[in-house]
């Protein structure tokens, strides 16, 4: 490689003042004329000491299009627009007169190609699987109208064959005033269910004492269950249940002091019935005893316990 070290950096051209390796270039740099010009900027690259990979990163061109262009291996380059502008970039990146070293490039470069090839990394893969699918999917669509007619035509074969309807003779109704029959009976279905009774809501009687006899004032208490409350000798009001039902005493305050459902038979006796309130959901299923002797029902669904008591 020539160097003209009568020219300092100072001395540089405007379009090479601000390429991105100038300080590697102290001097002017003169390009080899005895072969071709691929050659003549390796010798330069290689003078400056600067690798093919520093070329291509200052470039952005690829470093095997650097290494072919240095050895003139057009087979390996794209089309010839494209590597003219490669040279260009190269001849910039060494500060050199790009178009000068253009122009000798077009002058030694053998114009090899008629037409333009992609600068590499172009494939057509995708569009040639695209054109498969699209084959794949016309031959997949064939076979189903191909299956469908197939099949529509072996169900016209397997039909059986359909005979003429033959008319139908309707009996002429005979003249005059027209008979009505016994009515027919009612279907089992219209007939009316029997009533449903939830099974432990019937009354059944008092054990020891029939049911009429529960109802009759003046009968005495006999217990047919548990008797909840105060002792047998605590009190003389007693409410026994005829059939289920639920059972609240508040005291004064309305503080509950007794809450159950008793079942039938069971009972409450009360001790002090002073300020007591007696609390039922079904009050004619409670029948009230004062002093062992039945007086009747509970006359309504909450009552004070006084009121039961007195005549």
């Amino acid at each position: 490689m020539a160097l003209d070290a009568s020219e300092i950096e100072a001395g540089r051209t405007a379009d090479r003042a601000a390429d991105q390796i100038a300080a590697l270039r102290p001097v002017k740099i003169v390009l080899d004329t005895t072969g071709h010009v691929g050659a003549a900027l390796r010798l330069a690259r290689e003078g400056l000491g600067l690798a093919e990979d520093d070329i291509a990163q200052f470039t952005r061109v690829r470093a095997a299009y650097i290494a072919a262009i240095e050895d003139f291996d057009f087979e390996a380059l794209p089309a010839r627009p494209f590597v003219v502008g490669y040279v260009r970039a190269y001849a910039q990146a060494l500060g050199l007169e790009s178009e000068a070293v253009v122009a000798r490039f077009h002058r030694e470069a053998p114009k090899v190609d008629a037409k333009l090839r992609p600068p590499g990394g172009v494939s057509h893969d995708a569009f040639r699987s695209i054109r498969w699918l699209l084959i794949v999917g016309a031959v997949v669509a064939a076979a189903v109208v191909v299956w469908n007619v197939a099949r529509r035509a072996e169900l016209r074969a397997a039909a059986p064959a359909m005979s003429p309807l033959r008319a139908i003779a309707r009996a002429v109704p005979a003249a005059g005033p027209s008979q009505i029959g016994a009515p027919l009976p009612t279907p089992p279905e219209a007939t009316t269910p029997p009533v449903y009774q939830t099974p432990g809501l019937a009354s059944p009687p008092v054990e020891g004492a029939g049911a009429e006899e529960a109802r009759t004032a003046g009968a005495r208490f006999v217990a047919a269950g548990q008797v909840y409350g105060a002792p047998a000798s605590g009190g003389g009001v007693i409410l026994q249940a005829r059939r289920s039902t639920s059972l609240i005493v508040r005291g004064p305050g309305g503080g509950v002091r007794f809450a159950r459902v008793l079942a039938p038979g069971e009972s409450w006796r009360a001790g002090d019935p002073a300020g007591l309130t007696v609390e039922a959901d079904d009050p004619r299923a409670v029948d009230v005893y004062v002093g062992g002797l039945a007086k009747g029902v509970m006359p309504q669904a909450q009552v004070p316990l006084n009121n039961l008591i007195q005549p």
